[in-house]
């Protein structure tokens, strides 16, 4: 298998010109038979990296996945795109189940979505012992690592995969994993020299803003009443806030549901099944939320309150805009949410060997949250991510930037603190040899000898604990959890150090005095957002009549993202449609003619309104011809020369529609137009062709006849 027969099935099935970024290389290195660990963020493209195998290699995947409404919502998708899927859980009748096995005996199915505690049974070991198993992939494989923030003990126990299979390739996936939790993935499934690529955790369409937790309610229902029909989270840290939440927006005539544990799961699949058929477009919940829904149209996430860690903060705003369109994410946070979660975390119920790694992440999301620096170079920087640039331009930090200083002398004196003692103390010990402390570990270890020992006496306590997390944030070093939390340089560090780079930091009372302006300022409502155009309602309203007719999610249909190129572009036939990113041959079958003729009324409204849609004008007199129309008729029809309708048709074939245009122009004529091309020079004239055949020949002919020759030039 190829890479060209991968990209043939990436736009048969998915609507795709191009893989993006790493995803080729991933489908090759399972072509190859290779195991394979894939860190991509959430919206990355994850799946396509081993559904595209499982599409076309010989056998069938074993997709191990952690939740039973993810794997419905993925198989719902691939069956969407014409790709025979099915998952194999608790969730199905007896009935289902058999038909399932079926269609493995059968060798129907291309994907098979597996539970881990299905997976584990003795039962279904003996039925993989019987399938041609092209490919394992295990998803949210973060989960195999008690470093990682979100441990299961069952996902501990599939390292019998690569022992019992040893020449079937293994992929494990994960949208969040530092290099610790890496590190033991690769450990703990037992993968044999794995490639592992990780992809660039940047997701430029998320907008990233933090506010103090004053008057959160409100002024998250002006954030809320100013993205109307806009799907969303919002995440709170208790049951008893997700109530409160979603009862604030209904009173405020929001529609908008709760979603937590104490909730029966008949009612906690409703509320799901409600979300994701865009019937409640807003859900108030805790933070298990989520992790089963492959909804690609949440266009925000609100966090009321804060995150445990910044990998749980990363993979929860990850699930807005997973369609790559334009999605906002808010967190609120106070030192109260700070106290919260520690009280949690050392309840001696809570009690582990992580605890006190689980604080030291708890402190780290605290100081992204505290941080004056690019929101989007501290996340970047924590998964050991570079960013080219120190200002995204779309966080609250970066379109309010605060004043700056020269912080390279500091930089150097706590970088080169950490390099003479060879990377080995955290930041306690750290702050304390750069103040000349006189504690028992320094003199013991011999680090009152070095010679940045009370190099920055001068500083306060706060002002260095400041300054660590900001040289923290701006990624010049890394904590390394299984070393004590020990301080490591960065390759951005040595730079600083070593090659005259310069950084620049803000001073902590700037940073105190702009904390203590937001936490008194009023909250002035935002300016209503602009509102997607009135063709992209129009879709949005039939993608949705279209999918409760189906019984699917109307993302299954197509994507925010699909449709918002679908209003820009207005593609009014089937050539200009199939150019639609997301428009496979099956949902063109499905769906493409509904769409179309939904914008080529759109179109044909506005302009009986008098309204001129620009770029549309030919494809309206297409769309009439299609529709059984002679020339004249149309012209009759919009106002136009009858030479005028015969140009836009002559463009629309030259664009690659499919029609017959024997009525215009014969075979033999336009033998005759392309036989003299030669003579003249490019661009060519139909003026000039005109007069070469004596005016003998109609300008409708030879605009037909040059209309041919473009759209064969276009072909080779």
């Amino acid at each position: 298998m190829t890479l060209p027969d991968a990209r043939i099935a990436l736009k048969k099935f998915f609507g795709y010109d191009n893989f993006r970024p790493g995803q080729a290389d991933i489908v090759q290195n399972t072509y190859d038979g290779k195991d394979t660990l894939v860190l991509m963020p959430t919206g990355g493209g994850k799946s396509i990296c081993f559904q595209i195998p499982a599409i076309t290699l010989d056998g069938i995947c074993i997709v191990v996945s952690p939740l039973i409404s993810l794997m419905k919502d993925q198989v719902e998708a691939l069956r969407g795109n014409g790709i025979p899927a099915a998952f194999y859980n608790s969730s199905l009748s007896r009935a289902d189940e058999q038909q399932v096995l079926q269609d493995l005996d059968n060798q129907k199915l291309k994907l098979l979505y597996v539970s881990p505690e299905r997976l584990l049974t003795r039962s279904f070991y003996d039925i993989m012992q019987q399938m041609n198993i092209s490919l394992f992939a295990i998803d949210e494989a973060h989960c195999i690592s008690s470093w990682g923030h979100d441990f299961r003990p069952e996902y501990a126990k599939m390292k019998f995969l690569k022992n019992s299979f040893p020449k079937v390739p293994i992929m494990a996936l994960t949208a969040t994993a530092d290099k610790l939790t890496r590190k033991d993935i690769v450990n703990q499934m037992g993968l044999r020299n794995p490639e592992i690529f990780v992809s660039s955790f940047d997701r430029p369409n998320l907008s990233i803003e933090v506010r103090p937790g004053q008057k959160r309610l409100q002024q998250i229902v002006n954030f809320v009443k100013n993205r109307p029909n806009q799907s969303g989270i919002v995440y709170c840290l208790s049951r008893k806030n997700t109530e409160a939440v979603a009862s604030k927006l209904r009173a405020s005539g929001i529609k908008a549901t709760h979603y937590h544990a104490g909730l029966s799961p008949n009612m906690r699949s409703e509320v799901q099944e409600d979300f994701i058929n865009d019937r409640v477009p807003i859900v108030c919940a805790t933070v298990a939320f989520g992790m089963g829904i492959d909804k690609s149209n949440v266009r925000w996430v609100i966090h009321y309150n804060l995150p445990k860690n910044i990998e749980s903060y990363y993979q929860e705003i990850g699930r807005a805009g997973r369609d790559g369109a334009k999605a906002d994410t808010m967190l609120f946070w106070s030192y109260g949410d700070v106290k919260i979660l520690r009280d949690i975390l050392t309840d001696p119920q809570n009690a582990s060997d992580q605890t006190e790694l689980k604080l030291t992440k708890l402190e780290r999301m605290r100081h992204f949250a505290e941080a004056m620096q690019c929101r989007r170079k501290i996340l970047l920087g924590y998964f050991s991510e570079t960013m080219a640039t120190d200002n995204c331009g779309n966080c609250d930090v970066c379109k309010n930037p605060p004043q700056r200083v020269d912080g390279t002398l500091i930089a150097q004196k706590a970088l080169s603190a950490i390099a003479r003692t060879q990377e080995q103390v955290g930041i306690n010990i750290l702050i304390g040899i750069l103040r000349g402390s006189n504690q028992r570990e320094i003199f013991e270890k011999g680090y009152n000898k070095i010679k940045t020992y009370g190099a920055g006496r001068e500083l306060s306590l706060f002002d260095w604990q400041n300054y660590i997390m900001q040289l923290l944030n701006a990624g010049l070093m890394e904590i390394a959890y299984d070393e004590g939390s020990a301080l490591k340089l960065t390759a951005t560090a040595k730079s600083i150090l070593f090659d005259g780079k310069k950084i620049d930091l803000v001073k902590p009372a700037v940073i105190e005095t702009r904390k203590a302006a937001a936490k008194k300022a009023v909250v002035a409502k935002p300016k209503r957002e602009r509102v997607r155009d009135e063709l992209f309602e129009t879709l949005r309203t039939l993608r949705l009549q279209l999918a409760r007719v189906r019984g699917v999610p109307p993302y299954i249909v197509f994507s925010d993202k699909t449709l918002e190129e679908m209003a820009a572009k207005r593609p009014a036939t089937d050539a200009m449609m199939n150019e639609i990113s997301g428009v496979g041959e099956r949902k063109m079958h499905l769906y493409g003619e509904q769409f179309k003729n939904a914008i080529i009324e759109f179109l044909l409204k506005k302009e009986a309104a008098g309204e001129k849609v620009q770029g549309s004008t030919h494809i309206l007199s297409y769309a009439l011809y299609k529709d059984g129309k002679t020339i004249e008729e149309i012209a009759t029809q919009r106002d136009l020369k009858n030479t005028t309708v015969s140009g836009h048709l002559a463009k629309t074939y030259e664009q690659g529609e499919d029609f017959d245009i024997s009525m215009f122009i014969s075979e033999e004529e336009i033998d005759m137009v392309l036989g003299m091309l030669h003579l003249m020079d490019a661009p060519y004239k139909m003026l000039d062709v005109f007069k070469y055949f004596e005016e003998e020949m109609s300008y409708e002919k030879i605009r037909f006849a040059l209309a041919h020759y473009y759209r064969e030039a276009t072909v080779e």
